[in-house]
């Protein structure tokens, strides 16, 4: 077995397809972009996913995510790479201001909790 990353790249975008799709209510709507950069031997996959399916691809406490991350990363580091994948959302589905609540209200400040009287 050599110890020299091989000479063709690993097809990144089939894998994270590939594990990705399975999660997925319209495949379809799934968009990869992947670039190699063979001066830095670094990988950088882009998943964009609509609606609802962000949240089944991430899972539970981001269990789902992780271990597509790790696969990648494996596969990668195999090729002599290293792997970095970003997960984008659609337009309607982005992420909610951290200053606004999820009924879109400003957070208001808890004031600190005092004492109970008791009669």
């Amino acid at each position: 077995m050599s110890s020299q990353p091989s000479t063709t790249a690993p097809d990144y975008e089939g894998l994270v397809r590939f594990l990705v799709q399975p999660f997925l209510d319209s495949p379809d709507s799934l968009r990869i972009d992947c670039e190699i950069s063979p001066r830095t031997m670094r990988v950088l996959v882009r998943l964009a996913i609509e609606g609802e399916d962000k949240g089944r691809v991430f899972g539970r406490g981001g269990r789902n995510i992780q271990a597509v991350r790790t696969v990648l990363q494996a596969v990668a580091q195999a090729a002599g790479h290293s792997a970095h994948l970003e997960v984008f959302g659609s337009q309607a589905s982005g992420p909610t201001p951290r200053e606004h609540g999820s009924d879109d209200r400003p957070l208001r400040s808890r004031s600190p909790r005092r004492p109970s009287r008791r009669s």
